[in-house]
């Protein structure tokens, strides 16, 4: 918070003087120069000083613009926003409202400025003319905040994804806001940096009366706000506490919202005849569930059974084979960043595979050797084998095979391979570049099979868009740009699925999506992987999402594999993987807290498994 506002007001007549509310939209609309319909439409909202209101909708429900307007990044077609009571749409009035409210995006390299992570959060408070002294302590604090203090003199270039979202959120915590912003802010980052983030907000809101806007699809941290709104094609359509939008049921799904998932387990087990009371925490419906077998007389038991996911069974002809794979970013410079630290893998074919790891563990990179968007040491053109000193051994050199395609061989048909190996990024924006939609999706058959025919490429395009959620008319002949940041996610995915290759590898393929988007993503990959598709890889850090989908997963920690095994197997270790930075899924935490009721469950940890054996375990008889 700015000195002269925020050092601890003294007297009644200095907090009289703060406004009521820190943020207000009073009739306000905005319409993007696509001329599309209103991404705002007459939207009336107040958010109080000091509270903490969290913002829901779909993707392209106008989340983003609002935050946008608030900040002035956007000016309002119709109506008035005030941010401390000040106007973002008049330029004598938007530096005052920066002072006051500051933004974290999604995507970091939208606010990454310096060359220095130190500069990098320094340039906020600098601009505001921030004494020396008081920025090197502000830096100190802001990077301690977010754990990320050992990397203050690094190269932001050479960070992971989730380790530059946590430099982007220092660089607004040194401002010290009065409003903070936070627009899906914590997508990116591992289950421990998204918890610490969203601590320090809720801290700073409780102690110093931070007003919080927070934009998430997290439904969990949803339930941290004071209030709730829920907005649907631009307009605000229900407000109330997280508690009381979440009771709102199946009405969410008609947002394209969904509830919590310990909501949908609930949903389920009363269908089958188990009465529970609303709850949105593991602890209560473990009680909730020890109280209703109480209350019925039911003797628990539990069979021990947990059913196996069937996978496609494949010839191992798209085996993925790693061995001793070391990679340093960087390497012989002062910004040298070991990423992979000898890592040894094996991936059979016809598996869903999942990759977890803490941020900056080396995930990212271990995926782009598999299709060699980097290269192994002996496959690049200039390399030589070294000279080896009699007596010496010859250095271990890492091998890496991908079905037919031996990664290590300088003559390996590298644009075959790609062509195989699908890759989604991380950043949707990293690989979309086209003037429209249809030419971004077309550009992999053009390339890879320039000889196809113009009607049969078209067909091949409005497919790939339909499979992934999107109406080829609407889209087509849009700038990608354009575009919401999930719709741009299902547009590099539909560019990568056009050319069909057997393996298909997403880094964050859910990340940025709303709960019903995800689920769309996650069953187009299992429709895909069914039918063309040999192997699917995932990297994720949603750990739900990989007890849900995955026949197998890999931890990654500190650029080696700290463990690979069936998710039901792999969540048992709970401990130790928090301990990494990771967490584990819902369901687990289910059964750790009926486990402390008395009641032993054996699932596989999806959300469809763990109701089954609480049903098993309770005889199925609940009416009696």
């Amino acid at each position: 918070m700015n000195t002269q506002d925020t050092t601890s007001v003294s007297n009644g007549a200095e907090k009289s003087m703060l406004p009521e509310y820190a943020v207000t939209f009073d009739d306000v609309s905005f319409t993007y120069a696509s001329g599309e319909p209103d991404a705002v439409k007459n939207l009336t909202l107040r958010v109080k000083r000091g509270e903490f209101l969290s913002v829901l909708g779909h993707n392209g429900s106008g989340k983003s613009t609002l935050a946008r307007l608030i900040c002035g990044l956007l000016a309002a077609d119709k109506g008035n926003v005030r941010v401390w009571g000040y106007n973002p749409a008049d330029r004598q009035e938007v530096d005052e409202v920066r002072r006051h409210a500051g933004i974290v995006f999604q995507n970091p390299d939208n606010q990454m400025v310096a060359s220095i992570v130190e500069d990098d959060v320094a340039f906020g408070p600098e601009n505001l003319g921030v004494e020396r002294e008081e920025i090197g302590r502000r830096i100190e604090w802001a990077l301690r905040t977010v754990g990320m203090e050992k990397y203050r003199t690094s190269t932001p270039t050479r960070l992971s994804g989730g380790q530059k979202q946590r430099i982007a959120i220092a660089g607004v915590l040194a401002i010290k806001p009065d409003v903070i912003i936070l627009d899906e802010s914590t997508a990116m980052l591992d289950p421990r940096g998204r918890k610490e983030v969203v601590d320090v907000v809720k801290k700073l809101n409780k102690e110093e009366g931070l007003t919080v806007v927070l934009i998430t699809h997290f439904m969990e941290e949803a339930l941290l706000a004071d209030r709730a709104v829920v907005m649907n094609r631009g307009e605000l359509v229900a407000e109330g506490t997280p508690e009381q939008i979440f009771e709102m049921g199946d009405v969410l799904e008609t947002f394209n919202l969904s509830l919590p998932e310990i909501g949908q387990i609930r949903k389920e087990l009363m269908v089958s005849g188990i009465e529970i009371a609303p709850c949105l925490q593991p602890e209560v419906l473990a009680k909730e569930l020890a109280d209703f077998a109480s209350s019925k007389g039911i003797k628990f038991n539990c069979p021990p059974y947990i059913p196996q996911r069937t996978s496609f069974k494949g010839q191992n002809e798209w085996d993925i084979d790693i061995r001793n794979l070391t990679f340093t970013y960087s390497k012989k410079s002062p910004f040298a960043t070991h990423a992979l630290n000898g890592v040894n893998l094996k991936i059979d074919e016809g598996e869903f595979f999942g990759i977890i790891g803490h941020t900056g563990s080396g995930k990212s990179t271990l995926v782009q050797h598999m299709n060699a968007l980097i290269k192994l040491p002996q496959a690049e053109k200039k390399y030589k084998k070294p000279k080896v000193k009699k007596g010496e051994q010859p250095p271990v050199l890492p091998y890496l095979r991908v079905g037919r395609y031996d990664l290590s061989d300088k003559k390996c048909p590298w644009k075959q391979l790609r062509c195989d190996v699908g890759m989604v990024f991380q950043y949707p924006e990293y690989q979309l570049f086209a003037e429209t939609v249809f030419d971004d999706v077309a550009f992999g058959l053009k390339n890879f099979r320039p000889d196809m025919p113009q009607e049969e490429v078209k067909l091949a395009v409005r497919e790939s868009l339909e499979a992934v959620g999107l109406n080829y008319d609407d889209v087509a002949e849009k700038s990608p740009f354009d575009l919401s940041g999930g719709q741009k996610r299902r547009v590099a995915i539909a560019g990568v699925i056009v050319t069909k290759p057997k393996i298909l590898i997403l880094d964050e393929p859910a990340a940025g999506l709303d709960p019903l988007g995800k689920k769309e993503i996650m069953s187009l990959l299992h429709r895909l992987h069914g039918d063309w598709c040999r192997t699917v890889i995932i990297v994720s850090h949603d750990m739900d999402e990989v007890a849900e989908n995955c026949t197998r997963a890999c931890v990654v920690s500190e650029g080696k594999i700290f463990a690979c095994d069936r998710p039901s197997e792999l969540f048992r270790r709970g401990d130790e993987l928090r301990a990494l930075g990771l967490d584990v899924p819902l369901t687990a935490k289910i059964c750790k807290c009926l486990a402390d009721e008395g009641m032993e469950i054996s699932c596989d940890l999806t959300a469809k498994g763990l109701c089954e054996a609480i049903v098993r375990s309770f005889g199925g008889d609940f009416n009696a």
